[in-house]
């Protein structure tokens, strides 16, 4: 078969009446686990379904979420989160509620590495040093997963996105102060 990929660049993924996944890019079968990886290594994918050539990325990428909270000791998305976005549907507010998410991950990916400098300058040369890498790869782990698409986020209005910034930016100095402490 001949590898595709669609107008973006995207690789096209086909799922089959089976459930199976074709990487038209690899001619080969993946699974679920193999999207993950590489949503995690920043790779742009669409799934289509193979007989109605519709869309189905999203509903992939919700069920990849499910697998993985299902996987770990420790969820990431809390049941009070879940309860809360559950009950959007269907509110007023709901068309807002992807825009915000977007912005939200987005404002925390930018402050990561400025967390994991702070993190690391402050454990330099103690004891807590290696156990600081691992928390720290394990965190970057946890958070690949929302890394950006590319696709033009809804603008947030600029008071909020000051109000964000401003309460990392609080959060942050009360952890520095709480390192500051230990050191």
């Amino acid at each position: 078969m001949k590898k595709q990929h669609d107008a973006d660049g995207l690789v096209v993924i086909k799922k089959y009446a089976n459930r199976r996944l074709y990487n038209t890019e690899s001619s080969s079968y993946i699974t679920l686990d193999h999207l993950a990886a590489m949503t995690r290594q920043g790779r742009e994918f669409k799934v289509v379904d193979a007989k109605t050539d519709e869309d189905i990325t999203h509903n992939v990428l919700t069920q990849i979420i499910m697998e993985e909270e299902g996987r770990g000791a420790t969820p990431m998305l809390p049941v009070n989160f879940l309860r809360q976005l559950i009950a959007m549907y269907g509110d007023s507010m709901q068309a807002m509620v992807p825009g915000y998410l977007e912005e939200s991950m987005e404002s925390f990916r930018r402050n990561q590495a400025q967390f994991k400098s702070a993190v690391e300058g402050a454990f330099a040369g103690s004891p807590f040093a290696e156990m600081a890498k691992r928390n720290m790869a394990m965190f970057e782990a946890a958070t690949s997963a929302f890394k950006p698409q590319n696709q033009p986020a809804s603008p947030a209005p600029a008071a909020s996105k000051d109000d964000k910034i401003a309460a990392l930016k609080a959060e942050l100095a009360k952890l520095q102060e709480k390192v500051d402490k230990l050191g």
